[in-house]
């Protein structure tokens, strides 16, 4: 797979207000990667905040997740510029960066993701361009991988247009649970004030023309169907964990 071709095609479906549906893993494993790599999505997220993926395991992550032709993505869990530099040489085809609070802050992981003259990232042989094989064609992808940013805090939101103002940002993607937390509104999905923070985010979106995405947790297709019909462009559909747990639980009917 060429990801800086998948890239792209992500970015111009985004640019012609078409959605982009993708899937988040948690998961370190490389069977559960091609399956998920298989399923159809656009992008595969590998979540190193909250799933056990370690940094040596991503490259047979990456690898499995392309056979499918789908993009592997990594959830940062800090955005750390040695972490950044490590998802992005393992393979990852660009970064989504949690808890976001401002424009010098997504800069910063935005430069670090950068190989020079765009950024400030280390240049190098790496899994990503094939140990070198691949070197050339690798400095442009290595000029913009796929940016993501997480609104996941009030902060966010009162410096939102800053944040969406950021050059080379692509999507931004909504951590309701976080964001709610951040409120003292933990979970309380249907409070007047938490939906007056995701309208407000979701009208700057609009401004700026900045996709905005959110997480459809449990695989339901008629949230998704929802989402989209409400304008969210980068969504990501469940999680391998829960997809498991929505479908192994032991049917009713057997009287258990």
């Amino acid at each position: 797979m060429n990801r800086n071709d998948k890239i792209n095609a992500i970015r111009s479906s985004l640019s012609n207000g078409k959605p982009s549906i993708g899937s988040w893993m948690q998961i370190p494993n490389s069977s559960v990667a091609e399956i998920m790599g298989q399923a159809g999505y656009d992008w595969v997220a590998v979540d190193l905040e909250h799933g056990s993926v370690c940094v040596h395991q991503l490259p047979n992550i990456f690898r499995a997740i392309e056979l499918g032709d789908t993009l592997p993505l990594a959830r940062l869990a800090n955005g750390h510029a040695k972490e950044c530099k490590q998802v992005l040489d393992a393979g990852a085809g660009g970064v989504i960066v949690p808890m976001i609070e401002s424009a010098e802050q997504l800069i910063q992981v935005r430069d670090a993701c950068r190989w020079p003259p765009a950024g400030k990232r280390g240049v190098g042989f790496s899994r990503a361009n094939l140990f070198g094989k691949h070197f050339e064609d690798y400095t442009k992808e290595a000029q913009s991988p796929l940016l993501v940013a997480m609104i996941e805090n009030i902060s966010a939101i009162e410096n939102l247009e800053e944040i969406l103002a950021v050059d080379g940002l692509d999507a931004i993607f909504i951590g309701p649970y976080d964001l709610s937390a951040s409120m003292g509104l933990t979970g309380k999905f249907e409070d007047f004030e938490f939906l007056s923070a995701m309208e407000k985010i979701h009208n700057l979106c609009k401004k700026y023309k900045v996709p905005g995405g959110i997480h459809v947790v449990s695989p339901d297709p008629d949230k998704l169907k929802k989402c989209i019909a409400e304008g969210y462009k980068f969504i990501a559909y469940s999680i391998d964990a829960v997809i498991l747990h929505e479908n192994s639980s032991l049917p009713s009917i057997i009287g258990k």
